[in-house]
């Protein structure tokens, strides 16, 4: 017969009704709870990975992912699902981003960008006009093929593409299609007589995949020069602008003082506002939870994926089917 610890029994039960041990699970209920996405500024000199641990530590929870990787020598908008939005980090990856930089010619290195060594040098005689820069610019807009950069996280053969040239391999890279949706110079340039290089600010709107390195790279191949990206910045992803980001440290100073992110935490339903939304009614729910059935609405493909909401809430994705011809569930988040 086990003997229980009759003062240590009661003083468990006066410490589940303490004031003190429920304000600790109410807490830890309201940080569990988190379910959306908090666009971050992610600072130069971090990972995006760093981004996530950290984050994991300051919220307190392990269900946390990121969508778009930024290199560590970029700043900018890192959207960060919590959560059940995890679920939505692939639609969030779909979006376009949108980058401000500057551009250098007249040099080149290794990675592409000011990190690595430099491989080639020109010295420009003379500064390029507007004109000529903004002609080179237009040429690179639309459709458009790219061979992403050796220092990059492509894989080939099973291998990091940074991890053969950290070892001096050359290998063949896959090329890539991407979008440049728009591609413009935002200030004058800047002409350095006695290094002989150039230098102006763009921006940048593009498709998911896009290597901006890569991009001024082509630019000064456009131009007949070496050309480099000398400073990047993504100022809008996933549909969340930079307006909308907040620091680490900005984040765990909130957390402190309110305990909560409050209307910083973007709601689920924003990772997916891209998408045709189709409002279910009570009987049309009921079929699709318990998968009998499908509105007649959706027999027709109109896009290649579209958003079932019930009285407003994000209940699923479905994505057309073509050798179905229909729609099929792709990603369920609630069928309560």
């Amino acid at each position: 017969m086990r003997i229980i610890n009759e003062r240590a029994f009661f003083t468990s039960l006066f410490w589940y009704k303490s004031p003190f041990y429920i304000h600790i699970i109410t807490q830890k209920s309201k940080v569990r709870s988190m379910d959306g996405i908090i666009p971050i500024y992610k600072d130069k000199g971090m990972t995006s990975h760093d981004v996530v641990f950290k984050l994991r530590r300051i919220l307190k929870m392990k269900k946390i992912g990121h969508a778009g990787t930024l290199d560590p020598n970029v700043d900018g908008v890192l959207p960060v699902a919590l959560g059940k939005a995890t679920k939505t980090i692939e639609f969030l990856q779909e979006t376009g981003k949108i980058y401000t930089g500057s551009i250098t010619l007249g040099i080149a290195t290794t990675t592409e960008d000011m990190d690595g060594d430099v491989i080639q040098t020109q010295h420009l005689v003379k500064p390029f006009s507007n004109d000529e820069i903004n002609k080179g610019m237009r040429t690179l807009t639309g459709h458009i093929t790219q061979i992403p950069p050796m220092y990059s996280a492509v894989k080939v053969n099973g291998r990091r593409l940074y991890d053969y040239a950290r070892a001096g391999e050359t290998v063949e890279r896959p090329k890539r299609e991407a979008v440049i949706y728009e591609f413009k110079m935002t200030s004058a340039t800047t002409f350095d007589e006695k290094k002989g290089t150039q230098t102006f600010s763009f921006l940048a709107r593009v498709s998911k995949g896009t290597y901006i390195r890569t991009l001024a790279v082509d630019l000064g191949r456009q131009l007949q020069v070496p050309s480099v990206m000398s400073q990047l910045t993504r100022i809008s992803a996933g549909g969340y602008d930079i307006t909308q980001a907040h620091r680490l440290d900005e984040i765990a100073q909130r957390m402190t003082e309110k305990g909560s992110l409050g209307d910083w935490l973007m709601p689920l339903e924003t990772a997916v506002a891209q998408y045709t939304h189709v409002e279910l009614n009570d009987e049309q729910w009921e079929k699709v939870k318990h998968g009998i059935g499908q509105p007649a609405s959706l027999h027709e493909p109109t896009t290649e994926k579209i958003v079932l909401t019930y009285k407003g809430d994000v209940k699923s994705v479905f994505a057309w089917r073509p050798d179905k011809n229909q729609y099929r569930t792709y990603r369920t988040f609630s069928i309560e």
